[in-house]
């Protein structure tokens, strides 16, 4: 059976449109029937702050009362939160309702199971399955929905046990909490450990998430670091599993970077499994450089945290991620957590200078995003492949290129990383017109 409804990360779309309550509703009692074991299911339910989170909370939150199960509601959280609080209340179903990063309009529905993990492949298609039927068992009973009070005070503990010896007294830090799911948490948690935290984007009003603000615009930070005089900056996502930091001169350390400061700082501490470090086809080709240097090995995935933290559990590491700040330390959660991701790397930095970190070197990259009528038949050209190919022998042990089709649009997407800029903007400048060429 083909997948429908689910995608890479849960089931997103506009609010009201292609997410509406009545798909929720669908959404929570089928996903309550299929996990259901010996006894009604126990589901926790958190959001972020956009408008639609309580419409599509409560509609879900139907689906599964009238399923038989009993719901939680945990209220405003960032998703790290959600594995986290499986653990420690033993819940059979953690829902977060959330379209992470992406304009307020949006939202999705991300389902944990009971181990903490996203659900598997062929559940979602299960639950896909149960969506379809016109008949649903009739339960014993209607579940009830209640409020789960002191959820904050949960995560944050979780936090202060994992990074309590951090000493983040004379620092000085502004957070970028994207207007979105950290507002509250991440602030706090950098004030306990001792730092003398300023935020932005912290006044969330159901339509300003992600809006100029966070870790898809981190620009806007970089200057009101340095012009604020503040040592560094973090910027979140919208549902807080993405971090970037500035450093003091406003410049924007990404996700590649802070992998490759936690991974040194981990593996010195003996706390990195395998001496290894996994990353997807994005990651900058500087960081196999420093990690071969340094003695690390790297497994390399597809485009998608769901594919880290797989190859992460298949080797038995603990440290992955994504160039855009999507950070997996298994030694605190199974999942991306941008404020833990923030705190391990002023943990690793003990004390020095961001702006003078020597985690790697980055070589200079050129993305283009390019617009074609058929992805898929863009990408079976002889002419692009060759291309590509000898673009890429030109360049072997000094850079790479990697052209692939985007996964949601009709898009092509040119990278190119070589020593020099120039050098990379006339290679991907090539290929562009090459793609441009073979799709008219």
């Amino acid at each position: 059976m083909a997948r429908k409804l689910f995608g890479t990360d849960g089931v997103r779309g506009v609010a009201g449109e292609v997410l509406t309550a009545e798909l929720a509703l669908a959404l929570g009692r089928a996903a309550s029937e299929e996990l259901r074991s010996d006894h009604a299911p126990q589901v926790l339910i958190i959001r972020d702050t956009r408008e639609s989170g309580e419409m599509l909370e409560a509609a879900f939150a139907a689906g599964v009362t009238s399923a038989g199960g009993d719901v939680l509601l945990g209220g405003v959280l960032p998703t790290p939160a959600a594995p986290l609080l499986i653990a420690r209340y033993g819940f059979d179903i953690a829902v977060v309702i959330s379209a992470s990063h992406n304009p307020y309009r949006d939202n999705g529905i991300k389902l944990f199971g009971p181990d903490g993990n996203k659900l598997a492949d062929d559940i979602e298609l299960n639950i896909e399955a149960r969506m379809e039927r016109t008949e649903h068992p009739v339960p014993d009973r209607i579940g009830r929905v209640r409020a789960l009070h002191g959820t904050l005070e949960d995560y944050l503990r979780e936090l202060q046990t994992r990074f309590g010896e951090l000493d983040l007294s004379g620092v000085n830090v502004l957070l970028d909490c994207a207007n979105g799911a950290t507002f509250r948490a991440a602030p706090e948690i950098f004030r306990r450990l001792g730092a003398t935290v300023a935020t932005i984007a912290d006044q969330p009003d159901g339509r300003n998430i992600n809006d100029g603000v966070g870790s898809t615009h981190v620009e806007a930070l970089g200057k009101a670091v340095a012009e604020g005089g503040h040592d560094l900056g973090f910027a979140f996502d919208g549902d807080g599993d993405r971090v970037l930091a500035v450093d003091r001169h406003g410049n924007v350390v990404d996700g590649d970077e802070l992998i490759a400061i936690a991974a040194l700082h981990l593996r010195e501490a003996g706390r990195l499994p395998g001496d290894g470090v996994v990353v997807t086809v994005m990651t900058n080709y500087g960081f196999h450089v420093a990690m071969e240097q340094a003695g690390l090995d790297i497994a390399v995935t597809g485009v998608g945290d769901r594919y880290v933290l797989e190859e992460l559990r298949n080797r038995g590491w603990a440290l992955g991620g994504e160039q855009s700040g999507h950070i997996i330390d298994m030694g605190f959660n199974a999942t991306g957590d941008g404020t833990a991701s923030a705190l391990l790397t002023l943990e690793a930095l003990a004390g020095a200078d961001l702006a003078e970190r020597k985690g790697m070197e980055k070589l200079p990259q050129r993305l283009v995003n390019v617009p074609v009528p058929d992805r898929d038949a863009a990408m079976t050209s002889p002419d692009l492949a060759k291309a590509t190919d000898e673009a890429n022998a030109a360049l072997a042990g000094r850079g790479r290129v990697l052209v692939r089709p985007s996964g949601t649009e009709q898009l092509v997407r040119v990278m190119v990383e070589a020593p020099t800029a120039e050098e990379a903007d006339s290679v991907c400048n090539d290929l562009v017109a090459l793609v441009q060429a073979t799709s008219a």
